[in-house]
């Protein structure tokens, strides 16, 4: 079995966070599916906020209206 999970996050995240996200999604899969840890991808898929939309509206321009 080779567990592949993979995230779509808006742009902007430090590195650090996503290694924080690939390690403990890759820990926390491994033990649910008792696979081994080798056997598991994570995938985090980045993507700009005025590619993203919410209620008829990109996410840039709904944080550019928040302001």
């Amino acid at each position: 079995m080779m567990p592949f999970i993979k995230f779509n996050i808006l742009k902007g995240r430090s590195p650090e966070k996503k290694e924080r996200l690939i390690r403990e999604v890759t820990d926390l899969v491994a033990d649910i599916l008792e696979a081994p840890v080798q056997n598991v991808r994570v995938m985090i898929q980045e993507i700009e906020p005025e590619h993203w939309g919410i209620a008829g509206e990109s996410v840039k321009k709904r944080s550019e209206t928040a302001k």
